[in-house]
C-alpha cells in the first residue's frame, strides 16, 4: 500500500467541513421569517362575496417575490421587511391601506367571466411581539357580484406566493391550494365543487414534497445523517423505514388533534436529533443495537414538526384522510429524492474505495460535476431557481462541498476506510455542528 501523510487530508476535510458549516449557518435564521401561504376564506352573502384572508402583510408591502425565497431574510428587500416588522400595529395598518390599490390590481377576481372590483373593508394587524418571528395579520375585502352570478374564479400574481382558498357556508365546498400565480377553477357559488378523495390525494403529494425539498432543511439534514452512517442498502432501509413509520404515526395523531406539542419544544428536539445521528456517525461504523429505537423516537418528533406545517393551512375536513396520506407520500418522495441525489454523488467514491473502479475515472467525473455545479451557481438559471424556490447556491454550495470531499477520497484512495474518513465523517461533523447551532438558537436566541 502506498504511504501518504494524513495531515494534508485531515486539513482538507476540516477546511471543507468548516466551509459547509459556514454556508449552512447563514441559513440558520430560516423558519424565523419563513414564507408561509396566505389563507383566504370565501363567503357569499346575497349579491356580495367576502374574503377573509390571513397573511403576512410585511412581505406584501415590502415587495418580496415569494416565489424566489423560502425566508424573507434571503430577499433583497429584507431590510424593508424588518423595518415594517418593527412597526406598531396601527402604523403597519396605515402602510397596508396605502398599499392596497397595488395589491387589488394584482388580483384576478371574476364572476361568470366578469371582472370584479375588490374593496378593502378591514385590516387587523397582529401584535408587535418578537420581531424575529413572522407576524400574522388578517384583512377582509368584498366584491359585488353580477346579477344571478353562478361561478367565481380567484387568483393573484405569482409574486404573492401560495394561496389556500376555502369556500365557506355551502355544501361540498371548494378547497384549493393554489401555487403561486395559479388560478382557481370556476367555483360554483352554490357549492358542490369539493374535490374527490383521489383528487385531494394527488393534490397534496407535491405539497408534502415541497416541505422536504426545498423547504425542510432540518429534515434534509436528518435524512442525510441517516445516509452517512452507511451508504449500504440494508442499514439505510432499516433506518428510513423506522423513521417513516414513526413520523406517519405522529403526523396523523397531531393532524387529528389527538396530540399537540408546542413548536418551542418540538423544534429544538428536532435539532438535537440531527446532532445525535451525526455524532453517532462519527463514533460508530455500523448500525448500533440501540439506533433503530432512537431513530423511531426521533421519527415521532419529526412527525410533530410536519404537523405544525399542516396546521399553517389546515386539511380539508371532508377529504381529510386522502389529504393526509397524499402529504405523507410527498414527504417520503422528498426524502427518497434527497437520498438518491446524495447516493449518485458518492457512488463513484464508494466504488473506488471498495476497489471496484478506476481512480482516474472518478477524478474526471468529480471534476466535471464540480465544474457544472460551479457554473449553475454562477449562472443561477431562472427555471432551476424557481424549482428550488431560491438562489441556486443554496443547494449548490453544499453539493459542491460533497463533490470535493468525494474527489479527495478518490485521490487518497489508499487510506484505510478512506470514504468514511474523508467523506462521511467530515459531512457528519458539519451536520452535527449545524444541528447544535440550531438547538442553541431555538432554545436561547
Amino acid at each position: 500500500m502506498t504511504s501518504f501523510s494524513i495531515v494534508p487530508k485531515l486539513s482538507l476535510t476540516r477546511l471543507l467541513s468548516s466551509a459547509i458549516l459556514l454556508w449552512l449557518t447563514t441559513l440558520s435564521s430560516a423558519m424565523a421569517h419563513e414564507v408561509l401561504p396566505s389563507i383566504a376564506d370565501m363567503t357569499q352573502e346575497g349579491d356580495q362575496v367576502t374574503f377573509d384572508v390571513r397573511l403576512n402583510l410585511e412581505s406584501f408591502i415590502a415587495g418580496i417575490n415569494m416565489t424566489e425565497v423560502a425566508d424573507t431574510a434571503e430577499a433583497p428587500q429584507a431590510a424593508d421587511y424588518d423595518s415594517l416588522r418593527a412597526l406598531e400595529p396601527a402604523a403597519l395598518e396605515d402602510s397596508f391601506r396605502a398599499f392596497w390599490p397595488q395589491m387589488a390590481a394584482a388580483m384576478t377576481l371574476t364572476a361568470d367571466g366578469v371582472p370584479l372590483d375588490p374593496q378593502l373593508t378591514s385590516v387587523a394587524v397582529g401584535p408587535l411581539g418578537d420581531v424575529e418571528v413572522t407576524r400574522a395579520s388578517e384583512i377582509s375585502f368584498t366584491a359585488q357580484l353580477p346579477e344571478k352570478a353562478q361561478t367565481i374564479q380567484v387568483g393573484w400574481t405569482p409574486e404573492f406566493g401560495v394561496l389556500v382558498l376555502r369556500q365557506m357556508g355551502v355544501d361540498a365546498p371548494y378547497d384549493g391550494y393554489l401555487e403561486a400565480g395559479a388560478l382557481s377553477d370556476d367555483i360554483t357559488l352554490a357549492g358542490g365543487d369539493q374535490a374527490t378523495g383521489w383528487q385531494t390525494f394527488v393534490r397534496y403529494i407535491p405539497i408534502g414534497f415541497d416541505h422536504i425539498v426545498p423547504k425542510g432543511l432540518d429534515h434534509i439534514l436528518f435524512v442525510l445523517g441517516l445516509f452517512f452512517l452507511s451508504a449500504r442498502m440494508r442499514p439505510l432501509i432499516t433506518q428510513v423505514s423506522l423513521f417513516t413509520l414513526a413520523h406517519t404515526i405522529t403526523l396523523a395523531a397531531a393532524a387529528l388533534g389527538v396530540v399537540s406539542v408546542p413548536g418551542a419544544i418540538v423544534e429544538p428536539l428536532i435539532a438535537a436529533s440531527i446532532v445525535y445521528v451525526a455524532v453517532e456517525n462519527i463514533l460508530m461504523k455500523n448500525l448500533s443495537p440501540w439506533r433503530p429505537f432512537v431513530i423511531f423516537g426521533f421519527g415521532l418528533l419529526h412527525g410533530l414538526g410536519f404537523a405544525s406545517v399542516l396546521a399553517e393551512f389546515g386539511l380539508p375536513e371532508n377529504t381529510f384522510v386522502p389529504a393526509l396520506i397524499g402529504f405523507n407520500v410527498g414527504v417520503e418522495v422528498g426524502q427518497l429524492a434527497v437520498i438518491s441525489v446524495m447516493f449518485l454523488c458518492v457512488w463513484q467514491a464508494l466504488r473506488v474505495d471498495r476497489g471496484q473502479n478506476e481512480a482516474a475515472q472518478g477524478l474526471v467525473l468529480y471534476g466535471v460535476l464540480a465544474a457544472v455545479t460551479v457554473a449553475l451557481i454562477w449562472l443561477n438559471p431562472a427555471p432551476l431557481a424557481a424549482l428550488i424556490e431560491g438562489p441556486v447556491w443554496v443547494f449548490g454550495a453544499p453539493l459542491l462541498g460533497v463533490l470535493i470531499l468525494c474527489a479527495a477520497s478518490v485521490q487518497f484512495r489508499d487510506t484505510v476506510d478512506g470514504y468514511r474518513r474523508i467523506v462521511a465523517v467530515p459531512a457528519s461533523v458539519a451536520i452535527a455542528l449545524v444541528g447544535a447551532y440550531w438547538f442553541i438558537e431555538r432554545v436561547f436566541l
